[in-house]
């Protein structure tokens, strides 16, 4: 962006040399070049805001997509020990249901055994419970984050666009161009402003419209 901001100055202060010595039309022209030079100052200025923020939020995305994969790592992990701990609990039941001749105290200590394995499968189903709430957030996260990334994208993309068209104008002094160029850069700022506000306004909808 910076480069095509850049390339756009050189070409207005080329321009503004050639209409030096013709005094015909020359005024129109300064002026129409001075819109175009503002333009792109404040276009430029605004998507290097964008392009910073867009950068810190793909560094929030690799982190909550990493998190998201080590707590469904976790989550995984502590459903294998709830299968360990179902698998034994049934093997000593089965135990108490074929050996009926088993003695009391033998009977006892199976089934405290039970017991305690009850308890830890209440254990292992209650924090795997949590951890996907917390495995399922990390993902919302990202989504949220990668939705914003795109406004940006779309927005960086729209006043690319327009940059172009501006300078194109100050080189045929087409004032409809500057129009069209406007245009474009109102609907990158819109996506922009969007990024920042957190506004559901998903870049899609200005691809279709776009496309016709």
């Amino acid at each position: 962006m910076s480069e095509l901001a850049e390339n756009v100055k050189e070409a207005i202060e080329h321009a503004e040399h050639g209409d030096h010595g013709h005094h015909h039309g020359g005024h129109g022209k300064s002026s129409l070049n001075g819109l175009v030079a503002a333009s792109v100052a404040v276009i430029a200025t605004f998507i290097a805001l964008c392009n910073v923020k867009a950068g810190n939020i793909k560094q929030s995305m690799s982190q909550a997509q990493a998190k998201s994969v080590d707590a469904w790592a976790y989550f995984q992990a502590k459903g294998t020990k709830l299968n360990i701990a179902e698998s034994a609990r049934d093997g000593l039941a089965m135990q108490l249901v074929l050996n009926p001749s088993m003695t009391a105290a033998t009977r006892e200590q199976v089934e405290k055994k039970i017991a305690d394995y009850e308890a830890k499968i209440h254990v292992y189903e209650r924090d795997k419970e949590e951890i996907k709430k917390t495995a399922e957030e990390f993902e919302e996260k990202y989504e949220s984050l990668h939705h914003r990334e795109e406004q940006f994208g779309m927005a960086e993309a729209l006043t690319s666009v327009a940059i172009a068209l501006l300078g194109i104008t100050a080189l045929t002094h087409r004032r409809r161009l500057l129009y069209v160029g406007w245009t474009f850069a109102g609907l990158g700022l819109l996506m922009g402003i969007a990024g920042f506000a957190h506004l559901n306004l998903h870049p899609a909808f200005l691809a279709h419209l776009l496309g016709g």
